[in-house]
């Protein structure tokens, strides 16, 4: 999990920094590397959705269970 002094140092908003914050900190590098070309990074920006979907799924279903 990445640290509060990691996610300043790799300037990530405050609405981005949740438990996935660990993989948004490569995948933005990475894309800046590629000039944000959608073909490249695709491991990691699958692998960043993959972990934004299952903390919903978290959160879904903390609610039913409420």
């Amino acid at each position: 999990k990445a640290s509060n002094k990691e996610m300043e140092r790799a300037r990530v908003p405050l609405e981005w920094r949740d438990q996935c914050a660990h993989r948004l900190i490569p995948l933005n590098k990475c894309r800046q590397q590629n000039y944000y070309l959608p073909w490249r990074c695709v491991e990691l920006r699958h692998s960043f959705e993959k972990c934004q979907y299952y903390l919903y799924l978290a959160r879904v279903w903390k609610m039913q269970q409420l």
